[in-house]
């Protein structure tokens, strides 16, 4: 077993692991940028480092100054977490070189399944289904976009992309082949809108990932994103942990995920299952997986999606109604440890939800807020728990993801785990930023949810539709007001041999100062 591990990540993930690293007797190293100076996981790290300013770049994607910082802190192993560097082949690779133990999977298998149309095609040899489509990247991108003869290839395909798209029928789904998150996705519905979303998903997916190819797929409109967790040792074994529903989602983005899902039948769940651990096998898959699958439930057709070759976001649902430490078998995978479970030692117990608190304006487009936390005041209670890196008086600012908390809720069933988090959400107290907790108590009220009809194009439609936005929009108009009537009457307080200082006349006032961003 390792006798330290750096944490190559920040926030309530890195946290997280240093939970399962004390329960397992290993000391952490935490890194940190500028901005995360006084963050929770650096001070609940047996030793923290700081790796640069507060642009990624400098800090928590610099591989360079990672890989020195395990070296000089004597660390065993790295994990990355999720996002930042955790599904890069290279930094895999490079840890690996310098000696030390990446824990997650071989960089073989993330470079294998990070490119979209590589592991379609590995899919399709492994017989997995996956959606009709085909990739735009051949003979496009690798040039100079500008080049004279790269403008002739380009004209000189056009024609046959067009009968292709044709044979697909629309609407399809443009998507960057190197990539996620939404970038470089854009869905067209009629021909007319082709060309410029292509051009558009290309100059983003170039901007965003340095890669410019991209896929076209049959796009279902009212399909449900389900993803099955998968997990694997080096010795070869691979079992499955079951699915995850993750249909609420924002600009492609998930909001709200929940296990099991209410659509899946025993026998289409063993089938979907199966599916996902040759998916795994295929690229000799060890260590924690998703895979992710569209779901048409007008069919009950499925097909893959794509592979995360990392932890992901929404794990603590899978531990509950699995039974297991994902984190802490990550650590004992990556040092060497048998997978001592077979597919029939695992159930599903009870039902799981996790809502993604989010520091942003569902009124608003979800734009990201930024500010210091006044009050955030977690709620407690049996079947609750709260994964956070945040608490009163932290900053939330404009260089990360604006995610505050993964809000879990079990229960011995779906309804009473929706009246769970309903009650927790009510609880859960956030003031100095615009929050999305309102917004996810109207999902969780609204029938469409109780009945398991949110595809992943729910929450736009209901938005147009505005039976969800006029609510949501009244109560944060309202917390806005509150707060802004609070500071009004807030007075810095001196010692006993000085006044108090009021807003006015406080020369360190932050409402007077300018040289700060600020919305």
């Amino acid at each position: 077993m390792f006798n330290k591990i750096l944490i190559a990540n920040r926030g309530e993930i890195a946290i997280r692991i240093m939970r399962a690293c004390k329960e397992l007797g290993i000391k952490t190293v935490a890194v940190y940028s500028e901005a995360d100076a006084n963050a929770q996981h650096v001070q609940l790290a047996d030793e923290a480092v700081l790796l640069g300013d507060a642009a990624p770049k400098e800090s928590y994607l610099n591989m360079d100054k990672l890989i020195d910082t395990a070296i000089k802190t004597q660390a065993d192993a790295i994990h990355p977490g999720y996002g930042f560097l955790s599904e890069n082949a290279s930094f895999a690779a490079t840890v690996e070189s310098a000696g030390l133990t990446f824990i997650g999977p071989s960089a073989d298998s993330i470079r294998a399944m990070g490119d979209k149309a590589e592991s379609k095609i590995l899919m399709k040899q492994s017989g997995v289904p996956t959606i009709p489509g085909f990739d735009l990247g051949i003979g496009f991108g690798q040039a100079p976009y500008g080049d004279d003869k790269t403008k002739a290839k380009r004209s000189e395909l056009n024609a046959g992309l067009l009968t292709s798209v044709r044979e697909i029928g629309y609407p399809v789904l443009i998507k960057a082949s190197a990539g996620g998150g939404g970038k470089g996705m854009r869905v067209v519905n009629e021909e007319s809108e082709l060309s410029e979303a292509i051009e558009s998903a290309r100059s983003e997916a170039l901007n965003s990932f340095g890669d410019e190819r991209l896929l076209i797929e049959k796009y279902l409109a009212d399909a449900h994103h389900i993803e099955f967790q998968v997990f694997g040792d080096k010795h070869g074994n691979i079992v499955h942990l079951f699915e995850r529903e993750c249909s609420v989602q924002r600009r492609h983005q998930k909001i709200i995920e929940e296990t099991p899902s209410p659509l899946l039948i025993p026998e289409l769940r063993e089938q979907m299952g199966q599916a996902a651990v040759a998916a795994a096998k295929a690229v000799n898959y060890y260590n924690a997986g998703t895979i992710e699958f569209i779901f048409d439930p007008k069919t009950s057709q499925y097909y893959f999606l794509e592979m995360n070759t990392r932890l992901q976001v929404e794990h603590p649902i899978t531990e509950l109604t699995a039974g297991i430490d994902l984190v802490q078998w990550q650590i004992r995978i990556a040092a060497g440890e048998k997978f001592p479970f077979t597919q029939s030692d695992f159930h599903q117990h009870g039902h799981a939800i996790e809502c993604r608190v989010y520091a942003e304006d569902p009124a608003n487009g979800f734009l990201p807020s930024t500010g210091s936390l006044l009050q955030f005041i977690e709620p407690h209670g049996p079947g609750i728990r709260v994964d956070s890196g945040f608490s009163t008086s932290s900053e939330v600012n404009h260089f990360y993801d604006p995610l505050l908390a993964k809000l879990i809720v079990h229960a011995e069933n779906r309804e009473t785990a929706i009246q769970r988090m309903q009650t927790a959400l009510s609880e859960f107290v956030v003031h100095g930023v615009v929050t999305n907790i309102d917004f996810m108590q109207a999902v969780m009220a609204h029938e469409d949810f109780a009945n398991g009809k949110v595809s992943t194009r729910w929450v736009e439609h209901t938005l147009e539709s505005g039976s969800l936005l006029p609510d949501v929009q009244q109560q944060a108009v309202e917390l806005q007001r509150l707060i802004a009537a609070a500071l009004a009457d807030v007075v810095f307080v001196g010692s006993k041999s000085q006044p108090a200082v009021s807003n006015e006349t406080d020369p360190f006032n932050p409402w007077k100062q300018t040289k700060s961003y600020r919305n």
